[in-house]
């Protein structure tokens, strides 16, 4: 697609081919959030779920769309961990841990960072809890996915950044992009779900719907004269952490373009997008703060990611895994404040806020 910018013109017929996909093999409404729901209650994954969001996610990066591979990882590992545990005849509680498996081996395959795929699988489901009888099994799983695509000459994601020394400033700036950090992954969270109610109340029809969303995404790319806000905008995100290079409005166009993807039928994930806006926030408010541009990217790279996921263990590992452990108390600091300042909100509906995230106390709520 980046060779031949051309392909974003079949993006709504690529929606209609999606929306049909979906109807045909009785698959409308299934997400990711429909892994998690598997895990708390045990529920079935349909094994077509597995090809479908596959070729799904393929069409809607080919001709454009703003979308992450992640949500696509996700369902793919949790539906296979599943119906191969279903196939060797497991029992209800090793197929919930086989789904967690799955998880963590297309989380691990696609970022090449295993120990926060481990992490990941295991916090977000239950937030305030830990499935610790998965860590095993989990961290296996992760590490066969990483040896095999390494088997494949497939290169983990890293990116160079140095971390400042570390001084007193230096953690109470991170506790202030935190802020930004917690406020701009409520603003996320808000928007993608505010987005999809509206998409479908307006246009109730999914053929209909996906053909407009796709028709959306061309105007705008042609209006913004760039395609830096189409697919995962991986350059964009190296640009922001090794370079300190970032536009300003970058954030708010990839945050609209990847509402309209997502809330009108297209399949991928939110967390790359996530990255994207997280990083460019970074790079353009750390200046301010009196932080490099390219460190503050990945604080808020880290600090938005948490707040959207509820899972602080897993992004600060996830960010050690990708910019090294030198800023590992920088991250420390901007996760925590994000996480205890980002209130309920969430990218999957069907997490369960277990605790409190301002005081000890059992609350068991699903996230918002």
């Amino acid at each position: 697609r980046e060779a031949q910018p051309w392909l974003v013109l079949l993006l709504p017929a690529g929606g209609v081919c999606i929306a049909l996909l979906y109807r045909v093999s009785g698959l409308d409404g299934l997400g990711t959030d429909t892994v998690i729901d598997a895990i708390h209650e045990g529920r079935g994954i349909n094994a077509a779920l597995v090809p479908v969001i596959f070729i799904s996610t393929a069409l809607t990066h080919l001709f454009g769309g703003s979308a992450g591979r992640e949500g696509a990882a996700l369902q793919i590992g949790g539906g296979l961990g599943q119906n191969i545990a279903r196939l060797f005849r497991l029992d209800d509680k090793d197929r919930r841990l086989a789904t967690l498996c799955g998880m963590s081996a297309l989380f691990s395959a696609l970022f090449g960072t295993p120990l926060t795929a481990t992490i990941f699988a295991l916090e977000v489901v239950s937030v305030g809890e830990i499935y610790y009888a998965g860590l095993v099994p989990c961290l296996t799983s992760a590490l066969a996915a990483f040896g095999v695509t390494g088997l494949f000459g497939i290169a983990p994601e890293r990116f160079a950044v140095a971390a400042p020394a570390l001084t007193a400033g230096l953690l109470w700036r991170a506790a202030l992009l935190g802020l930004a950090s917690a406020l701009m992954s409520v603003l996320l969270c808000e928007t993608m779900h505010r987005s999809e109610r509206l998409a479908k109340r307006l246009l109730p029809n999914s053929l209909l719907r996906a053909f407009a969303g796709g028709a959306a995404i061309v105007a705008l790319t042609y209006l913004c004269g760039t395609t830096d806000y189409n697919g995962a905008g991986t350059d964009v995100i190296a640009a922001a952490i090794e370079q300190g290079a970032a536009r300003p409005w970058d954030f708010a166009l990839k945050l609209l373009f990847t509402a309209v993807t997502l809330s009108c039928g297209f399949k991928g994930g939110e967390m790359v997008p996530t990255f994207f806006i997280g990083a460019t926030m970074g790079c353009a408010l750390g200046p301010a703060l009196g932080l490099p541009a390219g460190f503050a990217a990945a604080l808020a790279l880290a600090g938005v990611f948490c707040g959207a996921v509820n899972c602080p263990v897993a992004s600060v590992i996830l960010a050690i895994e990708l910019f090294g452990s030198e800023g590992a108390l920088s991250f420390a600091v901007v996760t925590a404040v994000s996480y205890m300042l980002s209130g309920y909100s969430g990218l999957y509906r069907s997490q369960k806020i277990v605790y409190s995230k301002l005081k000890a106390e059992f609350i068991d709520i699903h996230a918002k």
